[in-house]
């Protein structure tokens, strides 16, 4: 049974969504770097490191190379790399839009509540909602 492309993609982004996994592939944008130098570069135990690039070489994202007793790993491709600079630009052209909606509310002065109509909900983060009573808790 073949995987519709849409569920392929939603595997190949879930096998992304590990912060040690993204950092192993951004470290590896320039070229192979020796596991001891990824470890330094990494704040995580040599094991659950060992974890995350098996994970990535078994995805085909990485390869590894072997140079006497050295073991270092590359991208086993450019569009990675590529992957990870869309991301970044996204996530700047987000954040530049936040902090310009941040500007706008500032600029415009404090909140006013006159009847306490229209309270309830605030912005709580980047598309989240929390209550606004007080000690409310909806848990």
């Amino acid at each position: 049974m073949q995987v519709p492309l849409y569920q392929a993609k939603a595997e190949f982004f879930r096998m992304l969504g590990h912060p040690v996994r993204i950092r192993v592939l951004e470290l590896l944008q320039n070229g192979p770097v020796p596991v001891r130098d990824l470890l330094a570069a990494i704040d995580v135990e040599a094991s659950n490191l060992s974890q995350q690039l098996a994970v990535l070489r078994r995805s085909g994202i990485v390869v590894s190379i072997r140079d006497g007793a050295t073991v270092s790993y590359a991208l086993a491709g450019g569009d990675v790399a590529d992957l990870l600079r869309a991301a970044r630009r996204i996530l700047t052209e987000l954040l530049v839009g936040q902090s310009e909606l941040l500007a706008e509310l500032r600029q415009s002065g404090p909140p006013t509540h006159s009847t306490g109509q229209g309270r309830g909900r605030v912005a709580d983060g980047p598309g989240r909602l929390a209550a606004d009573h007080a000690g409310a808790d909806r848990s």
